[in-house]
């Protein structure tokens, strides 16, 4: 991001959160408030949340990083997410602002330490740290069986985009395929509000458990500036 606002950035090394034995560098900054219309600014040019903070990737020796984004009108549903919606019929869907309770804790700590073995994370720190913020607009949409909270996906939601931020799941509930449930569900909830585009974060080839989003097609990826149609 150039301009006035360019300066507020600068560059933090730290270990690849994708597991890549590479050095990561973040351009961040942070902010105690951004309109919505600089926000969708932010996001258009690849820009990423993480609390307060808005980072892009910058690291000199790997360009995996790759945001992606879909524009939920053109969004054409194939064989495998019609089954993944089929089979997920039974869940109740509920969107809340953002509100930290035990029983999300004690499920995102389970998908943490399924997720990240032996690396000391834990929900209350990804509350506090991640998802929290003071810039507002940060929404929740909870996934339920019954009385069992099976998932939760956090997200900022603006007149005109929703960003996901984050979304973590039973890792018992696997067969679900809750990621590509939890997508189908926002394409719906944006579809019903007009949103003109679906932030999903970054789209990295090499990792397995984001290889998924480009399932989602048409997608759209940021490539040199510029966003690029996949059909």
């Amino acid at each position: 991001m150039s301009g006035k606002l360019g300066r507020y950035f600068h560059d933090v090394q730290a270990d690849c959160p994708y597991g890549r034995p590479l050095t990561a560098i973040y351009r961040q900054a942070h902010f105690s408030n951004i309109p919505a219309p600089v926000m969708v600014q932010f996001l258009a040019a690849g820009f990423r949340r993480n609390g307060n903070y808005l980072y892009t990737m910058v690291c000199p020796d790997c360009q995996a990083c790759i945001p992606i984004r879909l524009e939920p009108k053109c969004f054409l549903v194939n064989r495998n997410q019609k089954r993944v919606r089929n089979k997920n019929q039974d869940l109740t869907v509920k969107l809340a602002p953002i509100q930290i309770s035990s029983q999300k804790l004690a499920l995102c700590d389970k998908f943490l330490q399924s997720r990240f073995p032996g690396k000391g994370n834990s929900a209350l720190d990804y509350y506090a740290g991640f998802f929290l913020n003071s810039m507002g607009h940060t929404f929740e949409l909870e996934f339920w069986h019954k009385e069992n909270l099976v998932g939760v996906s956090i997200v900022d939601i603006y007149p005109e985009v929703i960003n996901c931020v984050y979304f973590y799941f039973d890792p018992d509930q696997s067969r679900r395929s809750p990621g590509t449930y939890n997508i189908l569900a926002l394409i719906e909830y944006a579809l019903s509000w007009q949103i003109d585009f679906l932030y999903l974060g970054y789209w990295i080839d090499e990792v397995a458990a984001m290889r998924y989003k480009a399932n989602f097609r048409p997608h759209s990826l940021l490539q040199n500036g510029e966003w690029i149609e996949i059909r």
